[in-house]
């Protein structure tokens, strides 16, 4: 089998592929008259990227990546599982010397727990991008707005 360090070189490849498949897909969502607007106005290729295909890319790619961060964060913990099994050894020992399963109960809360966070934070941020399309302000604005200030 493999052990813990190529699991680990393993899974940031998978991942990379993913979320690079991920970006690339919402890039190509993009509708083409966007990019011909922006020829329209003058703007550059750095400009068109950065000013109207980012942020509508931004938009599109959202619950796809809350997916593979969820993902991701079950996977690392399987991993490390199976590259440390003296852990779960240890928490056998534990919770059969106590005759409770609460070490690993509060193992799973906590999972649970991060999981839900990482949703709820993301739900976030989608509603709040949703909303910049009704202001005045840019999706891009909102992106950073939740990632610094909440």
């Amino acid at each position: 089998g493999l052990v813990g360090s190529e699991m680990c070189i393993r899974d940031r490849l998978n991942y990379a592929a993913y979320f690079a498949e991920i970006y690339r897909s919402g890039i190509e969502a993009v509708p083409k008259g966007q990019y011909e607007a922006a020829a329209v106005l003058g703007y550059s290729r750095t400009q068109t990227f950065v000013r109207i295909i980012f942020p509508q890319m931004v938009k599109i790619v959202l619950p796809p990546v809350t997916n593979e961060v969820i993902t991701l964060v079950k996977d690392t913990s399987l991993a490390f599982a199976l590259a440390y099994t003296e852990m779960f050894t240890l928490a056998k020992q534990i919770a059969a010397a106590q005759t409770s399963i609460m070490p690993l109960f509060v193992a799973g809360l906590f999972y649970y727990i991060f999981n839900f966070v990482v949703a709820y934070g993301m739900e976030k941020l989608e509603n709040k991008m949703k909303t910049a399309g009704k202001s005045k302000k840019s999706p891009l604005h909102w992106l950073f707005l939740v990632l610094y200030v909440d």
